[in-house]
């Protein structure tokens, strides 16, 4: 598992900056979203670095069972934290358990951290509350309890539909289960999304489109693929250093995302960021929070914050210096975590300040990453002069960049200075962008 990053230090009381207090503002209006983690897993992957814990790497003083009541002690502290710094949401727009394997608890005790989350907030009335699950983590009964309580989205780790990938990624569901389990959560009214991995070592293209159209024989409106990447530390990483697994090419991995796309799209399916696919109004809000820098709360061992600074009433002199948001983690081990809580003290391990500048790359590298694209008037003069060599390159569409047409999806956005007849110009991944889009945010940001 990865370090923390380093960082000041959190009050113990998990206050946050004077600065981030609005000045005589409601700033209660904006999409705000609740992460859970839950740092649980019957076995670790050999790929995973997540901050998940077996049963035997959790050690004395960690207890699984009482889990949903530790992180409820972290909702309250995050209830007054919040309202004491004028900043408590109208209500929850979105909620998202991820792990480990959120559903190794009782769906009970899920359903028992929503209604703390509903109860210190409120929930929107389109609220989308989304857990993941690993395909042999769930019953047809886990699932009609979770869609009672308020859940109303499942994600499905299956990663891949064939025996001997899913081996080198020691995954331990039996694929054939996975129609099952998508039938059951759809039973119980619940929306279905599946994960896909591709690029494991051993992965042929047909292993990789057999995978891809076994999902979409399920019926589901929601895909996501990832390109395996093998992380320092983990098992797999050191078994590419001896030799006995061998990483695909770049070629291949190229080659994997389009025919992903390819079957994706001929489904229905429509691209809405890089790695996911959905059927129209399938789409997952709350990543689509993170992507659009949206002020969320994460619950749980190793989980990260985020709340930008107010808006100010009018631009103030040294509006510049000022932070443009705190982003804060907390402790990793969940035995530390329940610790802290217990006596009262924030689980904060640290946080930063971004500046500005900060701010302003973290918006175009993610903003960027979304099918309705950037609005070219958020980027410098620089950036905005590195669009037609993008364009050039096939790496940008040219009639978004030209603000002709509707780019992306036609999502609304505000008109650039770049827009033509009102129409705002946007920077809008082509799928070869797509492939490239790191080295697209490179240059928007020189």
């Amino acid at each position: 598992m990865p370090a923390l990053p380093s960082g000041i230090p959190v009050p113990d009381d998990g206050g946050l900056p004077t600065w981030a207090r609005p000045s005589g503002l409601v700033a209660t209006a904006a999409p705000f979203g609740v992460y859970v983690h839950v740092p649980f897993c019957t076995v670790r992957c050999g790929y995973c670095d997540f901050n998940t814990y077996t049963a035997s790497e959790l050690g004395g003083g960690a207890n699984q069972a009482a889990y949903a009541t530790t992180a409820l002690r972290e909702v309250s502290l995050a209830r007054r934290v919040l309202a004491d710094a004028g900043r408590s949401p109208a209500a929850v727009s979105t909620v998202f358990f991820g792990g480990g394997t959120p559903t190794m608890l009782p769906a009970e005790d899920l359903a028992r951290v929503l209604t703390g989350i509903r109860d210190a907030w409120g929930l929107a009335d389109d609220v989308e509350v989304t857990t993941e699950a690993n395909p042999d983590s769930v019953t047809p009964e886990s699932l009609r309890v979770l869609a009672e309580a308020g859940f109303t989205r499942v994600s499905f780790g299956m990663q891949s539909a064939v025996p001997h990938v899913l081996a080198t990624l020691e995954r331990t569901h039996d694929p054939l289960r996975i129609p099952d389990v998508v039938r059951w959560a759809k039973d119980a009214g619940l929306d279905v999304s599946l994960d896909l991995i591709y690029g494991t070592p051993g992965e042929s293209l047909d292993d990789w489109r057999t995978s891809v159209e076994t999902a979409l024989a399920t019926g589901v409106d929601h895909v996501s693929a990832y390109a395996l990447v093998v992380e320092p530390g983990t098992k797999m990483a050191a078994q590419v250093r001896r030799g006995e697994v061998t990483l695909p090419d770049e070629d291949d991995q190229a080659a994997k995302y389009e025919l992903a796309d390819d079957l994706l799209t001929q489904a229905g399916l429509s691209w809405y960021e890089v790695s996911n696919w959905s059927r129209a109004g399938h789409e997952c809000r709350h990543n689509i929070g993170y992507w659009r820098g949206d002020d969320w709360w994460g619950v749980g061992p190793g989980a990260h914050s985020y709340v930008s600074a107010p808006p100010a009433p009018a631009p103030a002199p040294d509006a510049d210096e000022t932070p443009a948001g705190v982003r804060w983690w907390n402790v990793k081990h969940p035995r530390a975590y329940a610790t802290r809580l217990e006596a009262g003290h924030s689980p904060g391990a640290g946080r930063e300040l971004l500046t500005r500048d900060e701010a302003h790359l973290e918006r175009v590298m993610l903003g960027v990453r979304l099918r309705q694209g950037l609005d070219l008037g958020v980027l410098t003069a620089q950036g905005r002069t590195a669009v037609a060599g993008l364009v050039a390159r096939g790496l940008l569409d040219g009639r978004a960049a030209l603000g002709v047409g509707t780019a992306g999806d036609g999502t609304p956005g505000s008109t650039g200075p770049t827009a033509v007849g009102g129409v705002p110009a946007r920077a809008v991944l082509t799928r070869k962008g797509r492939l490239l889009a790191d080295a697209v945010v490179r240059d928007l940001t020189a």
